[in-house]
C-alpha cells in the first residue's frame, strides 16, 4: 500500500506525534511524507526530520493532498494538532473541500489530547479509520458530525451578502493575533470573530480590532479562500537548530525582505537580509537564525507577538523608527540601495550599515538602534 502523509503546522511536529504517526503507518505500507503549508517548516528543521518530511516545496495542504492522489497514493493522511477539536475539524473540512480531486483522506487530529480524533473523509475509509482509532486510542468522528458542528458554530464558513463576504472564526480567545494570508491584520477582542470584506477588501472585524498597517500590506483577497490563523505561529519553546554556512565568495550577498508571508527560506544562503516591518523582522530573524544569517531590521515599534520567543544571529542590527516610517524608509532602501533587486553583492557590511543609516538621516525620521555590534555612525 502506498501511503501519503501531509503534515500540517509546527505543533504536530514539535509534540513528537508527527514522527510517531509516520513510524506507526510504516507498518501498513510504503510511506511518503510532505509538509502542507509553510509554518511547520521550521519545526521540521529543528527536529532534524527534513530527510523524512519533504519541505522543499511550498504548497497548501489541499494541493499536497491532490499531488499525492495524482501520484497514486491511497490512502492519504492529513495530520494536524489544532488549538481545539473545533478548529482542527474546521481545518480538515476546509482542506478537503478545497482539494480538487477529493482524494481518500483520513485526518488524524490532536492525537495527544482527550478529544483526539480520526476522521475518514471518504465513506470507504471508515473500516480502516476504526482500526487505527482503536490501536491509537482515538475516537472516530464522521464528516457528517463535523459539518453539523461547523455550521452550528460557524467555524471558518464564509457567506456572501451583496458585495460583502463574511467569515466567522471560532476557537479564538481574546487578545490573539489574527493572520490573513500570513499578515497580521488585527487582534481578537472576544471569543467570536467575524471577518468582513467588501469587494475583496477587508473592511470590518466584528469581535476584533483591525490593524491598519496590516491592511496596507494585505490588498485584495478572496475571503473564502484566504488562509486564516490565530494566536502564535509556534506555541512550543524548542531549541533552534543552527546550521553554520560558509561563504566562499569574497563578496557579501545581501537580500531584501518586505513581507513576512513570503518564502523566507529562499534567503537562507544570504549573508545578510534587510527586513522591513516589525513582524517581518521578528519572523525572519527567528528563521534565519537557524542558518546563521544576521538581519538589518527596519521597524517602527508596532510589534505583535507572533512567536513565543524570537532569536537573532550575531551581527544583527535593529533600527526602530517613528511610527509609520518603516515602510517609507524600506521603499527608499529598495529603490536606492537595492536598485529594485531582491539580492545585491557588497564589499563591506559596516559601510553598508552606514549607508542605510545615512538614508534615514536624510529624512525627517527619528530613530534609535536597538541591537547592533556596529557602533560608529
Amino acid at each position: 500500500m502506498k501511503i501519503g502523509v501531509v503534515v500540517h503546522g509546527p505543533y504536530i511536529v514539535d509534540s513528537g506525534y508527527a514522527l510517531k504517526i509516520i513510524k506507526f503507518l510504516e507498518n501498513y505500507g510504503e510511506v511518503k511524507v510532505r509538509l502542507g503549508g509553510t509554518m511547520g517548516r521550521t519545526a521540521v528543521h529543528d527536529a532534524h526530520l527534513e530527510h523524512l518530511i519533504d519541505i522543499t516545496s511550498k504548497r497548501l495542504p489541499s494541493a499536497s493532498l491532490d499531488k499525492f492522489h495524482q501520484e497514486g497514493y491511497h490512502p492519504i493522511f492529513l495530520i494536524n494538532y489544532g488549538k481545539s477539536n473545533i478548529t482542527g475539524h474546521g481545518f480538515g473540512y476546509k482542506v478537503f473541500k478545497r482539494s480538487q480531486t477529493k482524494p481518500a483522506v483520513i485526518q488524524i487530529e490532536r492525537p495527544g489530547e482527550d478529544d483526539g480524533s480520526i476522521i475518514p473523509w471518504r465513506k470507504s475509509l471508515r473500516p480502516l479509520a476504526h482500526e487505527l482509532a482503536q490501536k491509537m486510542g482515538l475516537s472516530v468522528v464522521l464528516p457528517a458530525q463535523i459539518i453539523k458542528e461547523i455550521f452550528r458554530e460557524g467555524t471558518d464558513c464564509g457567506h456572501q451578502h451583496g458585495h460583502k463576504t463574511y467569515r466567522k472564526l471560532v476557537g479564538v480567545t481574546p487578545d490573539e493575533n489574527i493572520f490573513l494570508n500570513g499578515i497580521v491584520v488585527g487582534k481578537s477582542t472576544s471569543h467570536e470573530v467575524i471577518m468582513v470584506t467588501e469587494d475583496g477588501i477587508l473592511t470590518q472585524m466584528i469581535g476584533g480590532k483591525i490593524k491598519e498597517h496590516g491592511l496596507e500590506k494585505l490588498g485584495y483577497i478572496d475571503l473564502n479562500k484566504a488562509v486564516i490563523k490565530t494566536g502564535l505561529l509556534r506555541r512550543f519553546n524548542i531549541a533552534p537548530r543552527v546550521i553554520k554556512s560558509e561563504n566562499n565568495n569574497n563578496k557579501i550577498k545581501v537580500s531584501f525582505l518586505n513581507h513576512a508571508a513570503e518564502d523566507i527560506y529562499r534567503l537562507k544562503n544570504a549573508d545578510y537580509v534587510v527586513t522591513i516591518g516589525d513582524d517581518t523582522t521578528l519572523v525572519a530573524a527567528d528563521i534565519l537564525y537557524r542558518f546563521n544569517v544576521p538581519i538589518i531590521g527596519i521597524t517602527d515599534g508596532d510589534l505583535d507577538q507572533v512567536v513565543e520567543n524570537g532569536f537573532k544571529s550575531s551581527g544583527s542590527m535593529i533600527i526602530e523608527l517613528e511610527e509609520g516610517w518603516d515602510d517609507i524608509i524600506g521603499d527608499i532602501i529598495f529603490l536606492e540601495v537595492f536598485q529594485e533587486q531582491e539580492t545585491i553583492e557588497i564589499d563591506d557590511i559596516e559601510n553598508f550599515k552606514k549607508e542605510i543609516l545615512q538614508i534615514i538621516n536624510n529624512t525627517a525620521a527619528k530613530y534609535y538602534i536597538k541591537d547592533t555590534e556596529f557602533v560608529e555612525v
